[in-house]
């Protein structure tokens, strides 16, 4: 055999041996890629996304889309080969396993995690909507979690109302961890709370629930690595009674990163006209009771879904615009936003035309 076809035989076969091996060879890594957009005006598998009884709404036009990446499950194993090519490909992103699924988070917990994040990014955006609007929304601090084995399991339950501890009244939920440390491990405390079923049937009658009852927990000792201090084992939240009806029906869709565009798209439905002039707007970022706009992961896939779907303008969390702006899909102009007023004052000047007003990202 000539030496040149020897070569080229070698050459080849080792080539199909490397293909092989990197098939099998699995690498820490996991995927992430443009996922879905949804209108939040519009309908989505039938029905309308924000769905409001009880109030006035008005019609509208344009798009308000939020936005999703798609990531690989926790429990895919990837491949030399699936890495590398994701690592070359522009709308995809390859990054550590532990990036999206840390201290071994399994399927399941994610996606628990995720749907308790998309919950209460629901009655965030509700709350912050109806805020900006001057519509008031009665809140109140409840037990949001009871942790297993501590003294607070089956004395308190999620959903209870706190309404005092130790007869000091809560408005807030670090004021129940503030007055429980006050006392040293070992000792009693009691709650005041209206229980979870007395409150859903106050709410179901848009009645106050009036009904509370004392509860009292002999605290235990922490044992996280901070102070040692007394604890009962709970985690306490805020919720929330609104004037009229809001649902938001989006199923298969979980984290917080969807706030900000539900509130905008409630805002839009409970005022006249439309918030975008009819154009296409599209956008991501969490949001708090009070209209905050925090920051959210995989922003570059999300501009890139935005743009495959038409979306000519992104509203950015500020704190995402420097990596945004890097790779900015051609056609879309990136909007940086802080608050909800930073948004609606945004899309007023889209409406008027002053696009060389808007507050665009850049990379610094």
């Amino acid at each position: 055999m000539p030496r040149r076809t020897a070569t080229m035989l070698a050459s080849t076969l080792m080539l199909i041996a490397l293909l092989c091996a990197g098939v099998f060879i699995p690498v820490p890594y996991s995927e992430m890629s443009p996922g879905p957009t949804v209108n939040t005006l519009g309908d989505h598998d039938g029905e309308p996304v924000l769905q409001i009884s009880g109030h006035k709404t008005y019609a509208t036009s344009g798009h308000l889309n939020m936005t999703t990446v798609r990531v690989t499950s926790a429990d895919y194993r990837m491949n030399l080969v699936e890495a590398v090519y994701g690592w070359l490909a522009h709308d995809n992103k390859v990054v550590p396993h532990d990036t999206l699924y840390p201290d071994g988070k399994t399927e399941e917990q994610s996606t628990q995690e995720n749907a308790e994040e998309f919950s209460q990014s629901q009655e965030s955006a509700k709350v912050a909507a109806l805020k900006e609007l001057g519509i008031p929304v009665k809140s109140f601090v409840i037990v949001s979690t009871v942790v297993k084995d501590s003294p607070s399991q089956g004395k308190l339950h999620a959903g209870d109302v706190i309404k005092a501890v130790d007869g000091t009244a809560v408005k807030e939920p670090t004021d129940v961890s503030k007055l429980v440390t006050k006392h040293k491990p070992g000792q009693d405390v009691t709650f005041t709370i209206v229980p979870a079923k007395e409150q859903a049937a106050s709410e179901k009658q848009k009645k106050t629930a009036t009904k509370t009852q004392d509860v009292t927990i002999t605290t235990t000792t922490s044992h996280d690595d901070l102070e040692k201090r007394a604890i009962v084992g709970i985690s306490a939240g805020l919720d929330h009674t609104f004037p009229f009806d809001i649902d938001i029906k989006l199923a298969d869709v979980g984290g917080p990163s969807a706030g900000l565009m539900f509130s905008l798209g409630l805002y839009d439905k409970l005022t006249p006209g439309s918030l975008t002039g009819g154009r296409f707007v599209a956008g991501t970022g969490t949001i708090d009771d009070n209209g905050k706009v925090g920051p959210i992961g995989g922003i570059e896939m999300k501009t890139v879904g935005a743009r495959n779907k038409g979306a000519r303008y992104f509203l950015t969390p500020a704190d995402n615009c420097a990596a945004a702006a890097k790779d900015t899909p051609s056609g879309l102009t990136l909007i940086k936003v802080n608050t909800i007023d930073d948004a609606l004052g945004a899309l007023k000047d889209l409406r008027a035309g002053r696009t060389s007003d808007l507050p665009k990202c850049t990379t610094k």
